[in-house]
């Protein structure tokens, strides 16, 4: 089953093939919920971040399931202002705080510029927060570490610097919108594409052209597209809070055919063409 497969990352560290998003799920009660909800369903991996707010609910849900600590991959982000080699220690160390974890599975830079300045060049200070996660890498506080929203011009500096590669670029990635200059570059490179947004924030869920295709595999919209996802070697980050969702993002051990993933690859402007959010 596609929920208990997994991406081998560059140093060798397996990451679950599907995670859990969070984005946009409030602190407290929901989060929680919707956290330990998921869990219970299969899921093991959860995708949270400084900026979410709701790292403190994640990591009690965690801590509730019963699960075992190293059974369940966790992934959080560095804030996208903070671009200074203590910052990023400092902000890692609130994560963990929040998290009331000992490590992450993954941290990432969140994006190359703050996101009040959406394009401002933001080098030198990402190449000392990617020096901070490098120095967190080498004391064993993280698996893994990478990158979101990165273009390679903003990865090829980081590398130039320090020798050291992203394990991963978190982008957004949906049916109409994979960045394919940016998702080649990364997959030609050993980066995994993790995707976000699979859905494009729920816009592909009514749009008609997907009906037909997802009643022949007797799969939901959303299920399609989530699968279309895993069948380009991107790992997707469906996010959602009801139950049944929860539970039928997680179902995609279907096959999508050659000719309609050509189809599907296609497509152009079916969501919201806009690059990056939170």
């Amino acid at each position: 089953m596609v929920k208990d497969e997994k991406f081998v990352l560059s140093n060798g560290v397996e990451i679950p093939s599907i995670g859990f998003g969070t984005w946009q799920i409030p602190n407290g009660e929901i989060a929680y919920k919707t956290t330990l909800f998921a869990l219970k369903e299969g899921y093991r991996h959860i995708d949270t971040a400084y900026a979410y707010g709701n790292e403190e609910s994640i990591g009690k849900a965690i801590k509730d399931s019963t699960l075992k600590r190293e059974d369940i991959f966790i992934t959080s982000k560095l804030p996208s202002h903070i671009k200074t080699y203590d910052g990023a220690l400092e902000y890692f160390d609130k994560t963990l705080k929040a998290l009331d974890v000992t490590y992450l599975d993954l941290y990432l830079i969140h994006a190359p510029w703050p996101w009040q300045e959406i394009g401002k060049d933001c080098t030198k200070g990402n190449i000392e927060a990617w020096k901070a996660m490098i120095k967190l890498y080498n004391d064993k506080k993280i698996r893994a570490i990478g990158v979101s929203n990165f273009l390679e011009s903003d990865i090829k500096p980081l590398i130039e610097a320090t020798g050291f590669k992203p394990m991963i670029n978190q982008i957004r990635y949906f049916v109409g919108n994979t960045q394919r200059k940016l998702t080649k570059y990364c997959q030609d490179n050993d980066i995994l594409v993790e995707a976000y947004s699979p859905l494009a924030t729920g816009e592909l869920v009514n749009k008609e052209v997907f009906n037909e295709m997802a009643e022949k595999y007797h799969v939901s919209v959303a299920q399609l597209c989530i699968r279309y996802c895993y069948q380009n070697h991107t790992l997707a980050l469906p996010k959602a809070v009801t139950p049944q969702h929860i539970k039928d993002n997680l179902n995609i051990d279907f096959i999508i055919s050659d000719e309609d993933m050509n189809y599907l690859d296609s497509l152009e402007n079916v969501g919201s063409r806009r690059p990056f959010r939170s």
